[in-house]
């Protein structure tokens, strides 16, 4: 990890103990006290296990598809991909640092650049489409209470639907209309010239080097329809299991009458909503929509205190502490299996 990345972790560490502080100024400490007597830790365990489940379903679909046929990846080092990406989008605006991180893990483990590059577009590509399937049913179940109880939310859900859908569309592009993405990035370029000067020429090569070779690997790894379909299921499966945590963390701290489907619904918008903060992590709108949608399924304002940070830390600071841990493993091709 670089200086600057560690300054960077460091930050989103104090900046969740200040928004921690901040959130338990109004807490009762005797409600406190109480509630931590009466915590259900059974139920904080599953939730912990959920987290290590949906990293471990997205190992899988990253040995999957990075075995070839003439090496496999270990899963050692298919494991350590959801970690260091986890990692990278913990400490960078709009969770742009993932998709370096595992490319990084990728090469050290000692797959092609253009190859590692290529298959974790698409398997970005399965994640953003399911993202998106999951958020039009949520829709269905989540949204009339969020009209009805938080108009201005609505607002913000849709905006995030809009940019998922826009990063969808340019992905597919570029799998079957590499020709005309490149047509439009020069075309960007150019606009961007004018404000910029040449100081992006130099990138102009580089995206269409990258637009090809993501073109060239989507349509081999389309030719293996039982390996994409299998991603696109696990993919579901891995969502569904994250989305679930908070209805284990409410169980855990007395929420009674909780409607399952609801909260799963709501936290698909939340999770939808961070992606616009650009604030590494989503670090405050994410705890304020956490408070803000699911606080009728707590009792008091302390136990959703309480309940929003542990939801926080299972969700968000597990993830970036595994991930130190795994950016820190040795990564060499001595883990790839070679097949004669």
């Amino acid at each position: 990890m670089t200086r600057k990345n560690r300054w960077v972790l460091i930050g989103m560490l104090g900046l969740g103990v200040l928004i921690m502080v901040w959130a338990f100024q109004g807490v009762n400490w005797t409600d406190f006290s109480q509630i931590m007597r009466q915590v259900q830790w059974q139920w904080l365990g599953v939730a912990m296990l959920a987290m290590l489940a949906y990293l471990g379903v997205e190992a899988v679909i990253v040995k999957w598809f990075s075995d070839g046929p003439t090496y496999q990846l270990t899963w050692l080092q298919a494991g350590r991909v959801p970690l260091v990406e986890q990692l990278g989008n913990g400490i960078t605006p709009f969770a742009a640092g993932g998709q370096p991180m595992q490319l990084l893990a990728l090469v050290q483990a000692g797959l092609d650049a253009g190859r590692a590059g290529s298959i974790l577009t698409m398997k970005f590509v399965i994640y953003q489409g399911m993202i998106m399937v999951n958020f039009l049913l949520a829709l269905v179940i989540g949204y009339p209470y969020i009209a009805t109880q938080l108009q201005a939310w609505a607002v913000v859900v849709w905006l995030g639907f809009l940019v998922h859908l826009l990063v969808i569309v340019v992905l597919l592009l570029i799998m079957y209309r590499p020709s005309l993405t490149k047509g439009l990035s020069t075309l960007s370029f150019k606009v961007g010239r004018k404000l910029m000067g040449h100081k992006l020429d130099r990138y102009m090569t580089m995206i269409a080097v990258k637009i090809d070779n993501f073109h060239t690997e989507s349509q081999a790894l389309k030719k293996n329809v039982q390996t994409v379909v299998a991603a696109i299921i696990l993919t579901g499966i891995q969502l569904c299991i994250f989305y679930l945590i908070p209805v284990f963390i409410l169980f855990a701290f007395g929420a009674t009458q909780v409607d399952v489907l609801l909260v799963l619904s709501l936290h698909i918008l939340i999770v939808m909503v961070i992606s616009l903060f650009p604030i590494p992590g989503g670090s405050g709108g994410a705890e304020l929509g956490f408070a803000m949608l699911l606080a009728p399924f707590l009792p008091t304002h302390t136990h959703l205190v309480v309940a929003m940070f542990v939801w926080r830390f299972i969700t968000y600071y597990v993830g970036m502490l595994l991930g130190i841990v795994a950016l820190n493993f040795p990564a060499n091709t001595r883990h790839v299996k070679k097949i004669d």
